[in-house]
């Protein structure tokens, strides 16, 4: 009788340990899903907005003619006016996104926003024939309001 009653134990012990694995796993998966289909969306969110600002030219002409010196970020008065409203009005009502205008070759990056995540997108602007050759890059930093 003691003998079949250890074996009992032993099976309940090892079904409440699987149990209980089987919830945390299952709690780990829905998270990181989650998160992998919102940064997902604001990525092509951000995709979206670089690539008809691209292909603008009244909005390249704007990025190419901004004044030196580079970097000129989103709260600067030479920030073209053009360009932020564009962005603005592209942006989705649960975001909130910033641009800046760099050198191509330069690392462009925004100050730390506290507690949020913070994504990045960049695209390369050229100037148009007329012009003559500029390479800048305009990068859009979008998070979660």
């Amino acid at each position: 009788m003691k003998n079949k009653r250890g074996w009992i134990e032993i099976l309940e012990a090892f079904f409440a340990i699987m149990l209980i694995a089987a919830a945390l796993l299952i709690l780990l998966n829905i998270s990181n899903t989650e998160d992998e289909d919102f940064s997902y969306e604001v990525y092509q969110i951000e995709l979206s907005i670089l690539r008809e600002i691209q292909i603008n030219d009244s909005l390249r002409s704007a990025i190419a003619s901004a004044p030196e010196p580079l970097p000129i970020p989103w709260e600067d008065e030479d920030f073209p006016l053009i360009l932020k409203n564009k962005i603005t009005e592209r942006t989705p009502s649960y975001l909130n996104c910033v641009g800046k205008i760099c050198n191509l070759t330069e690392l462009c990056m925004i100050e730390p926003i506290e507690s949020r995540d913070v994504y990045s997108n960049s695209v390369t602007i050229t100037s148009t024939l007329t012009e003559g050759e500029v390479y800048r890059k305009l990068n859009l930093f979008c998070w979660t309001k």
